[in-house]
């Protein structure tokens, strides 16, 4: 009896270690599996830059200018870099909609609204029904006082029964202040 559970113990571990032996992700010995591409640490900055204005607008609300201006200036500096790893994401990759969607958020971020018109439209080329793109644009025109494309963008998000649509109806209706 004590023999059989040895050898089943023993055979349980040796099929075991295969698997904890294959690597892990953070494994970087000439592969790509440690490897986090530019998209990836593009998409970390605009998360990084989008919890900064959260900060900031926190600050605003208590009455701390100074240290809104702080993270604002971060902020900035996290749509610059994004947008400079997205750039180059796009010539390895291009024509990716998600990418061409990252290029003009940041544009626009940045205050570049041609720039980032341009970038959205590229994106809507390759997927029109890329829901992210439309509402984003959509708040562009906004933004640039064309509020009769923006309804243009609502429209077509119509159908897709999303928060995409949503939110882009409340900022068009006044109900809700565009975050982006």
């Amino acid at each position: 009896m004590f023999n059989k559970i040895t050898v089943l113990i023993v055979v349980f571990l040796l099929s075991a270690v295969p698997a904890f032996s294959a690597g892990s992700p953070g494994d970087t010995d000439g592969g790509n599996e440690g490897k986090v591409s530019k998209y990836e640490k593009g998409h970390k900055l605009v998360l990084s830059g989008k919890h900064l204005e959260k900060k900031a607008n926190k600050f605003l609300k208590k009455g701390k200018s100074t240290k809104a201006e702080k993270s604002l200036a971060k902020a900035e500096k996290k749509y610059e870099r994004a947008f400079k790893l997205f750039f180059e994401s796009n010539k390895e990759k291009p024509n990716n909609a998600d990418t061409l969607n990252y290029l003009g958020f940041t544009s626009r971020k940045l205050g570049k609204f041609i720039e980032a018109e341009k970038y959205y439209l590229s994106g809507l080329k390759i997927k029109p029904n890329h829901k992210r793109i439309n509402q984003y644009l959509g708040e562009l025109y906004l933004n640039t006082n064309r509020k009769d494309k923006a309804i243009e963008q609502l429209t077509i998000l119509e159908s897709c029964n999303c928060k995409e649509y949503d939110q882009l109806k409340e900022i068009i209706d006044g109900k809700r202040i565009s975050k982006y």
